[in-house]
């Protein structure tokens, strides 16, 4: 188990623990064999579909956002953004990615590329994470006082070619992410630095998980912490 999915098997034991003395009966051995035995796995999206995982030694994954200009007047850096946070997110869960900042560098100067395997071969890498933003907010729908975290993308995945000079498209999964899922929250129960800073820590975690292990439970465990 690596380092990132153990804290979340003990932050998943701190929180139902708090609970444990409402529980009776089936309830109770139930939450024993939890306790016990960790809470369940759930495979990676990408690994289902595929067949295919971005963790080993010799494999090199490259992330990268694409935020059209309308998105970026109002969240400026954005793809950026996203996209480090979500390399941050699979390096602690053992898949190696390359550093997102000599991506960005790269892309910053140059903007004539057509598809991501072009990137790709730049850098040779096996695999490329490419997000394409659709729609990104940190405000709730026709509001200026109320965050509600708001992202619709495409998620897709190029697999190169063994000469690494290019590559097709094998996964792609739409995404439709909303923070707090139970509803909008006042701006001044957060900064908008804060508020800013958690959602793409959600948000890179909801993408994240479909390429890492995660385990049930996780969004009450987060909710709870956040």
């Amino acid at each position: 188990m690596s380092c990132a999915a153990f804290c979340r098997r003990v932050l998943h034991l701190a929180v139902l623990l708090v609970g444990a003395g409402s529980l009776t009966g089936c309830n109770a051995v139930i939450l024993l064999g939890y306790l016990i035995g960790g809470p369940p796995a759930i495979e990676p999206d990408f690994h289902k579909q595929t067949g295919k995982s971005l963790t080993g030694k010799n494999k090199t994954v490259m992330v990268m956002c694409y935020a059209p200009t309308e998105l970026r007047w109002d969240n400026d850096a954005v793809d950026y953004e996203l996209a480090k946070h979500v390399a941050l997110r699979l390096n602690l869960n053992k898949i190696n990615v390359i550093d997102p900042d000599r991506v960005h560098a790269w892309l910053d100067k140059n903007k004539d590329w057509q598809k991501a395997a072009e990137v790709g071969a730049e850098f040779k890498v096996d695999y490329i994470v490419h997000i394409d933003l659709r729609d990104y907010s940190l405000f709730e729908e026709h509001s200026s006082d109320l965050y509600r975290g708001r992202a619709d993308a495409m998620v897709t995945v190029v697999q190169m070619d063994e000469d690494k000079k290019d590559g097709n498209v094998i996964y792609s999964k739409e995404m439709v992410s909303r923070f707090p899922r139970s509803g909008p929250e006042s701006v001044y129960n957060h900064s908008y630095a804060n508020f800013k800073k958690l959602y793409l820590s959600t948000l890179s975690n909801e993408i994240g998980v479909l390429f890492y292990e995660s385990f049930a439970g996780d969004d009450y465990v987060n909710t709870a912490l956040n």
